[in-house]
């Protein structure tokens, strides 16, 4: 429905909200193409001047990244998310590996101890969904999947500040998984996750921990360079 029509400095900001909101949502996910100026000036219902300045200031905070001649993306899903993107997107590949490691490997132990049968009932659909995205062969496919995956792993600590904080690194770590992968997916990057989910399963909080501290580098360190902060 269109917004209401406060004065102009209030609706500015209903409509980063409502922009904003479409992001954290999942409506529009991180790599997607936000709808056109003239789509949203008809969704929402207010001038395309209002819709241009909610879009660039999403921009200038980091959500969204204006690509001229192909549109609007998202690049993060908040405000902390878009700064540690900017700061973190030259990073040494191996600090970003060790931290995901650490991350992933704290939130196992906790997952072990704490999941449900709800947490456990997701896992398994996005390690099937993680697989079927390894066999279409499609790099950009799986790197969406494994990300998916990792964090609902995370979801199932029940921390929700260690989730939020995962959450908020989400495209850093996207960034590192496709160097890692590479532009194709080879034998070699291959790495299958269901020890992780069944040592969840089981309750065994050490071995789910190893299991998650396992994933720093699936291929040869040496090669990496750092991933670009498009």
């Amino acid at each position: 429905m269109p917004l209401s029509h406060p004065r102009r400095s209030a609706l500015s900001e209903q409509v980063i909200a409502e922009l904003r909101n479409q992001i954290t949502s999942g409506e529009w996910p991180v790599g997607s193409r936000i709808p056109t100026e003239p789509e949203l000036v008809e969704q929402l219902g207010v001038a395309r001047n209002t819709v241009r300045e909610a879009v660039r200031a999403l921009a200038h905070n980091g959500l969204l990244d204006i690509r001229q001649g192909s549109g609007t993306y998202v690049v993060a899903t908040s405000e902390l998310a878009g700064v540690m993107h900017r700061r973190f997107a030259d990073a040494d590949p191996r600090h970003i590996a060790e931290l995901r490691s650490t991350l992933e490997s704290a939130a196992a132990k906790l997952a072990a101890e704490r999941r449900t049968e709800k947490d456990l009932k997701q896992l398994d659909t996005l390690l099937a969904r993680r697989e079927k995205a390894w066999e279409t062969g499609e790099a950009e496919a799986f790197v969406t999947a494994d990300a998916t995956f990792h964090l609902a792993v995370v979801a199932a600590s029940h921390n929700d500040v260690m989730s939020a904080m995962y959450a908020d690194l989400g495209e850093v770590l996207r960034d590192w998984l496709r160097a890692d992968v590479g532009a194709e997916l080879t034998p070699e990057t291959h790495m299958d996750h269901r020890r992780l989910v069944d040592a969840i399963r089981a309750g065994d909080a050490e071995a789910a921990a190893m299991e998650a501290a396992s994933y720093p580098f699936l291929c040869d360190p040496g090669r990496f360079t750092a991933p670009s902060g498009g």
